[in-house]
């Protein structure tokens, strides 16, 4: 394979159906990359004491792809040998032990994908529109990402 065959690509996806850690790792698989870093996020049953029944998502759909969009083109930045970006968000009722996001990338070397994974999920809990909602034996409440931009502004 030649490389101009292999061009960097990035593969955003929002859906309600569940998560496949195979097929989002397999996405980003390159013959010129020896390291694929993942990060994946999943629904614990607890939170400060209380027992968690499952999470529910909401997103601005456009929105929010338009933003993973703009993270992928600063992880190139800040990381021109990535070759592929994968970001999956589970959107709508997400059980116990299943997964919310997962994140994947492929670089040459481990160094690169493990910071650009980090800095995703990172900077998708602080800029991109999507809403948790966690939901208790006999209550729930609205979660915001401490490193929400918008929600501390407000403090």
């Amino acid at each position: 394979m030649d490389e101009s065959e292999d061009v960097p690509k990035d593969f955003i996806k929002l859906k309600s159906e569940k998560l496949s850690v195979e097929e989002v790792s397999e996405l980003v698989i390159s013959p010129y990359c020896g390291a694929v870093s993942l990060f994946i996020g999943t629904t614990r049953n607890n939170f400060e004491g209380k027992k968690v029944i499952h999470l529910e998502y909401e997103a601005y759909t456009s929105m929010a792809e338009t933003e993973i969009k703009k993270i992928c083109r600063d992880v190139r930045q800040k990381w021109p040998s990535v070759k592929h970006v994968a970001v999956h968000h589970r959107l709508g009722l997400v059980p116990i032990t299943e997964a919310s996001v997962i994140i994947a990338v492929s670089s040459p070397h481990r160094v690169e994908s493990l910071e650009a994974v980090r800095y995703c999920i990172n900077t998708l809990k602080a800029s991109v529109p999507i809403w948790k909602k966690e939901i208790y034996e006999d209550e729930y409440s609205w979660k915001e990402n401490k490193e929400c931009f918008w929600a501390n502004s407000e403090k």
